[in-house]
């Protein structure tokens, strides 16, 4: 078994997005890979589907790959929309569709809502979605470029509601170099929730686990044991975004290790009992492969 201080940092981590690139699987067969990974003896690392709204009518046919042993946990896609206006009219649908398809209670369960958020978002039309949505957890997308506004005005929301479910989705890459935000930009999207205890997730561009150069995107694509590492040593040493930054850009393995105590880079370290209380508020990464990330850490000895 790998260490429990990895177990603590990985649990649940990775979000199945096979349906998107660079993968782009069609429906069936992603949810088929679904149904093998959550057998798989890795699925302690497996955390939800990413299934787009528009989706769930259609997936409602492969339900018969899951069980009540292994149901199908979604992470549910909404639309991206222009204004408002549309962005209500999207949540009201969202809504609908999340409540029909968790009626089949013995196989499927929404895990939390995925949306991007409008530039003219305001605290009015925060409240209106937690109306909507209750005590659903709700991860809202912004680009980098607003990252700082929209985290404050998420935890502004979250310290007046009775329950904080909104986060902050933050996207990591993509299919081209100009996808990637850089390391600083990635430092201030977590340095700032760690002061709110803001929960945060993230999507594209995290499926090895160290950051490396790959030639597939001509860039170097951040690892998510620099990202989810980063997250939690940044809250609980409460590091400023230069400190972050470097962790973010640091490409040797053997800066990372892993115990059955604490989990470590370089000199800074955090016990397993306090890893576990820092993912509550660090979630999980979006990822088209399922497979690579656990590859890639058994070839570095870590799984």
């Amino acid at each position: 078994m790998p260490a429990t201080s990895l177990q603590a940092l990985l649990a649940k981590s990775i979000d199945y997005a096979g349906m998107f690139p660079p993968c782009s699987l069609d429906l069936e067969s992603a949810l088929r890979n679904q149904a093998q990974y959550v057998r798989s003896p890795e699925a302690w690392m497996l955390g939800a589907f990413v299934l787009p709204i528009e989706q769930f009518d259609a997936a409602r046919q492969f339900l018969s790959e899951f069980d009540p042993l292994h149901p199908l946990h979604v992470a549910a896609l909404g639309p991206k929309t222009a204004n408002t206006d549309t962005f209500l009219d999207a949540l009201e649908g969202a809504d609908a569709a999340i409540r029909s398809l968790s009626s089949n209670v013995d196989l499927v369960s929404i895990s939390h809502l995925e949306m991007f958020l409008p530039n003219e978002a305001d605290s009015a039309l925060l409240e209106e979605a937690r109306v909507i949505f209750g005590d659903l957890p709700v991860f809202w997308e912004a680009p980098p470029e607003r990252a700082q506004q929209t985290i404050a005005l998420l935890a502004a929301h979250n310290s007046d509601a009775e329950s904080a479910t909104f986060g902050y989705k933050l996207r990591t890459g993509g299919v081209t170099a100009d996808a990637f935000p850089s390391s600083g930009q990635i430092a201030a999207a977590l340095v700032t929730p760690a002061t709110h205890q803001l929960p945060i997730k993230f999507t594209a561009g995290l499926h090895h686990p160290i950051r490396q150069f790959r030639d597939e995107v001509k860039t170097k694509m951040h690892g998510f044991l620099n990202v989810l590492g980063a997250a939690v040593l940044a809250a609980e040493h409460r590091w400023d975004a230069r400190q972050t930054s470097i962790m973010l850009e640091d490409e040797n393995s053997h800066s990372f290790s892993f115990t059955e105590d604490f989990f470590a880079w370089r000199e800074w370290k955090i016990s397993t009992e306090r890893l576990q209380y820092r993912r509550k508020f660090v979630a999980s990464f979006g990822s088209c492969s399922f497979d690579e990330p656990r590859e890639d850490l058994r070839a570095l000895g870590f799984l």
